[in-house]
C-alpha cells in the first residue's frame, strides 16, 4: 500500500493471530484486541484436524508450518464410529505419513501463533463495545471503558457472539437445535482403560438417531467428550447444571439402552459437565461493504461444527492479511477477501448444514442409523466452534 494503513484486529482467535503474524511478516503493523486477561484465561477448547487445503495453507502463509508440525499429533487421524451397541462399524487409520490432517490441541496452536508476534501486539482486557463506520472509509472502535480509536481497517475476528458484525450485518446466532454436553477424563490409559480403548489414538463416536456420543483424544493422556444429542436449548428445564450427579442421571436417562462400556462414557467423568448449545448464522450470511470493516471465522459465517471451522478462520485470516499486504487500498483488499471468503463461506455452511441433518435427524428410529456416506472422514464435531457459544 502506498500508506501504512491502521489496522485492529478484534479478537485473538486462531483467525484474528494468524492475520495479524503474516501482516507483521510483511511488515505491517497491527493491533489485537481481546477481552480475556491473558492467555491463559480458559480452557481454549479441545484437538483439531488442521486440513492441508485450508488451515496448512494457512500456516505456510504465516511460516509457521514445520514448527505446526512439530508440535500436531499425526496418529491423532484415527477415527471409530461404532453404533449404540458398541459395535465397531468403521476404523480409519490414516498412513504412516499422511499429513493431511494432522491433529493438535487448540491451545497449543493458539500458543504458537501467540508466541510468533511482536511483543505487545494483543492487548489484553480489551473489550471491544462496538464498531462504528467513519466517513472516508475509516472505523471507530469503541472500548467499554468508553474510549475510542480509529482505524483504517477493523476486522472482526471475535467469534459466535461478534460485538464488529452489528456494523455490517443485522444477523444473530440462532440455536440449531442439536447440544453438546463436554466432560473430560484425564490419564486415561491409566485411570480409565475401557475409554481408552473406545477412542484409540484418535476420535470416536457412537451414534443412533438424534443421539451421539463422541469422544477425541488430546495431548497427554486427556480426553474430551461431547454427549450430542438433537433437541430443544432448555433440555435441563429445572436441573441446576452445577449440581453433576443430577445432569448425569438426565443424560444416563436419555441414553438408557446404550451398551455399558459407552454409558461409562456418562458415568466416569472427571468434574462436572459444560452444557455447550449450538448456534449456527443464516444461511447464506452476506452483507453490503462497509469500507473499513470486515469479518473473519465465525463472526463471518458460524456453522454447524462438522470439522471446518478453525480451518477456515486459520484460511479467512491469512487470506485477508495477503490481500491487504497486495492491494493498494484497503477497498480494494476487501474487494479481494470478501469476495473469494463469502462464496466460500456460503457453500461449506451448506454443507455443514446438510451434514449436521443427516448426522442429527430429528428421530430417534434405528431405520437410518448410517445413510450412505454420513460420516465421511474428517467430519466431526469440531469442539472449538462449541467453545465458541
Amino acid at each position: 500500500m502506498s500508506t501504512t494503513p491502521r489496522i485492529a484486529i478484534v479478537g485473538a482467535g486462531l483467525g484474528g493471530l494468524v492475520c495479524a503474524r503474516v501482516l507483521q511478516r510483511h511488515g505491517v503493523p497491527v493491533t489485537v484486541f481481546e477481552r480475556e486477561s491473558d492467555p491463559d484465561s480458559r480452557s481454549q477448547g479441545g484437538t483439531l484436524d488442521i486440513h492441508d487445503e485450508t488451515g496448512q495453507v494457512a500456516l505456510r502463509a504465516a511460516g509457521l508450518f514445520d514448527e505446526f508440525l512439530a508440535l500436531s499429533r499425526p496418529d491423532g487421524q484415527e477415527w471409530r464410529l461404532y453404533d449404540r451397541h458398541a459395535t465397531l462399524i468403521r476404523h480409519d487409520q490414516a498412513a504412516e505419513d499422511d499429513l493431511s490432517r494432522p491433529e493438535i490441541d487448540r491451545g497449543r496452536l493458539r500458543a504458537l501463533l501467540l508466541d510468533s508476534l511482536a511483543p505487545g501486539t494483543v492487548h489484553w482486557s480489551h473489550s471491544v463495545q462496538s464498531v462504528i463506520p467513519l466517513p472516508h472509509g475509516t472505523a471507530r472502535l469503541q472500548h467499554h471503558d468508553r474510549t475510542t480509536e480509529d482505524f483504517d481497517l477493523v476486522i472482526g475476528a471475535d467469534g459466535a457472539w461478534s460485538r464488529v458484525r452489528p456494523a455490517l450485518s443485522d444477523a444473530q446466532p440462532s440455536y440449531a437445535g442439536v447440544t453438546m454436553v463436554e466432560a473430560h477424563f484425564d490419564d486415561v490409559d491409566h485411570r480409565h482403560p475401557g475409554i481408552a480403548q473406545l477412542v484409540g489414538a484418535g476420535t470416536m463416536s457412537a451414534k443412533a438417531g438424534r443421539r451421539s456420543l463422541v469422544m477425541q483424544r488430546n495431548s497427554n493422556g486427556h480426553v474430551r467428550a461431547y454427549i450430542t444429542f438433537r433437541g430443544p436449548q432448555d433440555w435441563h428445564a429445572g436441573l441446576d447444571l452445577a449440581d453433576t450427579e443430577a445432569v448425569r442421571a438426565r443424560l444416563l436417562a436419555q441414553y438408557e439402552g446404550w451398551d455399558e462400556s459407552l454409558l461409562d462414557i456418562l458415568r466416569d467423568t472427571e468434574g462436572g459437565f459444560i452444557n455447550r448449545p449450538m448456534f449456527v448464522l443464516p444461511v447464506p450470511h452476506t452483507w453490503r461493504r462497509v469500507p473499513g470493516i470486515t469479518l473473519l471465522g465465525d463472526a463471518a459465517h458460524l456453522m454447524p461444527p462438522v470439522g471446518v471451522g478453525a480451518n477456515l478462520a486459520l484460511l479467512d485470516g491469512a487470506e485477508l492479511a495477503q490481500a491487504v499486504i497486495g492491494h493498494p487500498t484497503v477497498d480494494q483488499a476487501l474487494d479481494a477477501y470478501e469476495g473469494v471468503m463469502l462464496p466460500r463461506a456460503l457453500d461449506n455452511a451448506k454443507t455443514a448444514r446438510h451434514l449436521l441433518a443427516t448426522l442429527m435427524p430429528d428421530t430417534d428410529s434405528d431405520d437410518a442409523l448410517f445413510p450412505d456416506a454420513a460420516w465421511p472422514a474428517g467430519t466431526l464435531p469440531d469442539p472449538g466452534l462449541a467453545h465458541a457459544t
